[in-house]
């Protein structure tokens, strides 16, 4: 099975970045299964239900968030109607929306997603990152409920990445890290099994801060003293990913690439598929 997971879409350059290309990559390389990070998506924080929807009509399977999931106050609202719409597993019981489902691939195949955040320079009072994956994982098995499985896990720290893919090589298909905007150069498949990468990076303007119109950030770093609020970029855009083919029987990689199209980084293209 083909899936392709889109990393951050940052602002209206990385939706544009989405819509246009997203469709032919789908159809070209049939493509069985997309789900796209869009919690950077309206202005660079948070999501609205057009954006959300637009991204569904685009070619995504599912869309997952993280510590922005509901900065756009809709979200509260529209994520108990989608059930595409993902935000982190471990929010406390009550937060409205769901943080795993199991969806159906355009193969037949049945594909657990599941958005997890991290606690290391995050939110130390969510609830235990590892014990979650533990939960989901004991609900729908890799091999038996589930064809693929994939984790969206939204961090900081890539010590705390790197450990949470350990623990759960060998039952999840693919583990990809989202959160700091920068792709990572350590795609790998874990002695287990299970595809990795630190971070599959952003879909916006590379000539920025994560994205953001650099001047801002950067006059926060030298004068100590913020003069505005922080702007999505607008510059071209590279789409930034990840895409693994996995085995048809054991659900486990057999192939892991990074992918990464237009604006300022160097052009990668899966060679398997």
């Amino acid at each position: 099975m083909k899936i392709l997971f889109l990393g951050d879409m940052v602002g209206r350059v990385g939706r544009e970045s989405v819509f246009s290309r997203l469709p032919n990559l789908v159809e070209t390389h049939k493509l069985d299964f997309v789900i796209v990070n869009g919690e950077n998506a309206a202005s660079g924080f948070g999501i609205t239900e057009k954006i959300f929807l637009e991204t569904i009509d685009a070619g995504a399977d599912v869309v997952t968030t993280g510590n922005h999931a509901f900065d756009q106050k809709e979200a509260l609202t529209f994520c108990e109607r989608h059930e595409e719409f993902l935000r982190p597993l471990n929010f406390p019981r009550g937060t409205p929306g769901r943080g795993s489902n199991l969806y159906e691939a355009r193969n037949g195949a049945r594909v657990l997603v599941a958005n997890i955040m991290g606690q290391v320079f995050m939110h130390p009072t969510l609830s235990d990152p590892f014990l979650a994956a533990d939960e989901a994982l004991n609900a729908c098995p890799l091999g038996e409920v589930a064809d693929a499985i994939v984790f969206d896990f939204h961090a900081e720290a890539t010590s705390e990445k790197q450990c949470f893919g350990h623990h759960v090589d060998g039952r999840v298909s693919l583990v990809v890290g989202t959160h700091t905007h920068i792709p990572t150069a350590d795609h790998q498949i874990l002695e287990g099994g299970t595809a990795y990468l630190s971070d599959a990076g952003m879909y916006g303007d590379y000539d920025s801060s994560l994205g953001m119109e650099k001047h801002e950030p950067l006059e926060r770093f030298v004068t100590k003293i913020g003069k505005g609020r922080m702007t999505p970029a607008s510059g071209e855009a590279t789409l930034c990913g990840v895409a693994i083919e996995t085995n048809d029987i054991t659900g486990l990689a057999k192939h892991i690439s990074p992918i990464r199209l237009g604006g300022r980084l160097q052009e990668i293209m899966p060679d398997f598929w």
